[in-house]
């Protein structure tokens, strides 16, 4: 990669990592729908399903064979690494299944953007905050339908912001070098956001979210 990772760049990947999300054209994925589906078929209560799909999504990105069988990645119609574009798939793909099971529409750019807010992790609350956005209980319908364009545009830019950042820190962005997809890329990138944090976030905005307010 010859060019520098970018707040552009980091949106593009998130909208094309949304997409595939939702419709599972990626190779050996299901798609969102789908494994929201799969965890609702259990008897246990929702809040227990839903940190099951965590768990699981813990073990399952954290394997070497699960990435590298990511292979349409290469898809990406951006220039970023793919370790950094498969921990953006794999945790977008998470935080929409558990918005699907708490009854949301995905398909709402607002609740996009809320989807694309928990990948901020602990982060998230005081973006949300910033923006006039106070939650108190689980994210109602009407709270948001109460969110407008320029509040959408300005969480987004905010996560973009706080990925750049994180992605940096964690030394996953190596200029003029693409990180091959192997299981070494794991260390350095899943420690940049935690797909349990990002889950458990989810988990408290979309599921029981006053819980987001007490940590």
């Amino acid at each position: 990669m010859s060019e520098a990772l970018n707040e552009g760049k980091i949106m593009q990947a998130l909208n094309w990592a949304y997409d595939k999300a939702l419709d599972g054209s990626l190779p050996g994925t299901d798609s969102a729908y789908e494994m929201a589906e799969s965890y609702l078929k259990s008897n246990d209560s929702l809040a227990e399903k839903v940190k099951s799909l965590i768990r699981w999504q813990n073990t399952k990105s954290a394997t070497a064979g699960f990435i590298s069988g990511v292979g349409g990645v290469i898809t990406l119609p951006v220039a970023i690494p793919a370790s950094i574009a498969t921990v953006i798939y794999v945790q977008i793909r998470m935080i929409t299944a558990i918005a699907i099971m708490g009854g949301y529409d995905v398909k709402d750019d607002r609740v996009k953007t809320i989807v694309y807010s928990c990948l901020a992790g602990n982060a998230a609350k005081d973006i949300l905050k910033s923006t006039g956005i106070i939650i108190g209980s689980k994210m109602s319908t009407q709270l948001i339908k109460s969110i407008s364009k320029e509040t959408i545009f300005a969480i987004n830019k905010q996560v973009g912001f706080r990925l750049l950042t994180k992605f940096g820190e964690k030394g996953a962005i190596n200029l003029g070098k693409m990180i091959p997809v192997v299981g070494g890329i794991i260390g350095g990138t899943f420690d940049g956001i935690s797909t349990n944090i990002v889950g458990n976030v989810a988990r408290k905005t979309f599921i029981d979210s006053s819980a987001l307010l007490k940590n």
